[in-house]
């Protein structure tokens, strides 16, 4: 999501002539778009901030002038905090109001012309200290101009926010209410990407699968209509909740041949008890039974999943329940972390904290079974023969990287003119973390669930 909307961003400034660079020295505009849901992620912020000051001001004494911009949950959360432990920096926006973004730089340059920024104790410029995080009335997506090409493989947003209130999560906080874009202006987007070049796109929601129209149309449904579009060779989405997976979605997955057999499906825990006190609303038998059922719909169907480890009250019978629930639920991947207090969320005033130590040690358990998963996974898919697209270049020259249906890292040695094709690939060899194949020279598979026959 976070990728999307930095995207997006770029978007909105592009008719203003701004265009991206990666070098943060010579920027008119530097920008970062953060996240706020973990204590780590939100405290990389400060860190990364304090390095770009140092180029910043740089630039500033060759004559130069920058504006520095904190944009996303980070900013959405803490925004005075935020300008009173980084008081150089000179806007502030949340997630919901990044098409404001033109106006927000204009009214920088307007006050910099006006000479309203003061010289700090060191001899540097103050920040401008712009602060905008409120929530708009009207969604963001009606002021967002369409998408810039994105290449063969294309993000959209269908959802944002979410009413879940999991007592461990500040998405609803950062994020606000859930709101779902209209049918047909997601059918439309996802035309306009194919006619750009897009061959797979990802549908993306902090609750996904729990998109609905006004009319009472579900996810399934939205993937059918999706999936009859003329150019479209494979279809993702993320995040999805277990409480949304409804007869439709199941009989989907395994109708819809466009779309992949794999799925991302959090569960944070194997314990009733702490699945309860997260307030995730399904239990840990329901999750396994929903999964059980989309594999019968379509064989070969893979998961991953999310968990959190170190939730407060957590026993070892309780991080027990969660190591049988990787292995029952065959997770292939997933996102591990400890759990994290975020303020203002009902979980970090529970009792019973566990201690910092217990949770690092239940971390490297659940990473260790984790991890052999995975390699596991990968030394069987040796010999398989995935459909990938190959999306990028690798590090070695002549090296191409794609991804198999089940999201593993594929690399290939071939030229760069197959960049963004949708090629066939046999895997040869397994990594922890990628696989390695070669490609075949007939014509590459439509149907990424024949890769798993």
């Amino acid at each position: 999501m976070n990728v999307h909307d930095s995207a997006r961003m770029a978007d909105v400034m592009a008719p203003l002539g701004y265009a991206l660079t990666e070098d943060a020295g010579a920027a008119d505009i530097v920008l970062l778009n953060t996240c706020h849901i973990r204590e780590k992620a939100a405290e990389k912020v400060y860190s990364e901030l304090g390095r770009l000051r140092r180029r910043i001001e740089a630039r500033r004494r060759a004559g130069g002038e920058t504006l520095l911009a904190v944009a996303g949950c980070v900013a959405q959360a803490e925004g005075p905090e935020l300008l009173a432990r980084a008081p150089f920096v000179d806007l502030v926006l949340g997630p919901l109001t990044l098409f404001r973004l033109p106006e927000f730089v204009a009214q920088a340059h307007r006050a910099l012309a006006a000479g309203a920024c003061p010289v700090a104790a060191d001899g540097g410029r103050k920040g401008l200290g712009l602060i905008d995080t409120d929530f708009p009335a009207e969604p963001k997506f009606d002021h967002l101009p369409a998408p810039g090409v994105q290449g063969p493989s294309a993000f959209l947003s269908i959802q944002e926010g979410c009413d879940r209130f999991c007592t461990f999560c500040v998405v609803p906080y950062t994020r606000g209410a859930e709101y779902c874009r209209p049918a047909a202006d997601i059918i439309a987007e996802a035309e306009a990407l194919i006619a750009g070049g897009a061959v797979e796109i990802t549908l993306l929601g902090q609750n996904v699968n729990g998109w609905r129209d006004a009319d009472g149309t579900r996810f399934g449904d939205l993937l059918r209509r999706l999936a009859g579009l003329p150019g479209l060779k494979a279809l993702r989405y993320t995040t999805s909740h277990p409480r949304e997976v409804d007869d439709a979605l199941i009989a989907a997955h395994g109708e819809l041949q466009v779309l992949v057999p794999f799925l991302h499906l959090p569960v944070q825990s194997g314990s009733d008890r702490i699945l309860k006190a997260m307030n995730r609303g399904h239990t840990a038998a329901h999750y396994l039974d929903l999964v059980a059922r989309l594999k019968a719909a379509r064989p070969g169907l893979m998961v991953s999943s999310d968990f959190i480890v170190g939730f407060p009250g957590e026993s070892e019978a309780d991080f027990a329940a969660t190591l049988e629930v990787v292995e029952r639920a065959d997770v292939i991947q997933a996102f591990a972390f400890k759990y994290s207090p975020r303020p203002g969320t009902p979980a970090a005033s529970l009792p019973d904290q566990v201690p910092e130590a217990v949770k690092e040690e239940r971390l490297a358990r659940l990473m260790a079974r984790l991890d052999a998963r995975q390699m596991a996974f990968n030394q069987a898919s040796v010999g398989r023969r995935f459909p990938v697209l190959l999306d990028r270049p690798g590090r070695r020259p002549g090296q191409l990287v794609g991804r198999s249906p089940y999201m593993q890292p594929v690399h290939v040695m071939t030229e760069t003119a197959r960049l963004g094709e949708l090629v066939e690939v046999e895997i040869e060899a397994a990594h922890p973390h990628s696989l390695a194949g070669v490609i075949l020279e007939a014509p590459p598979r439509q149907d990424p669930e024949r890769a798993c026959a």
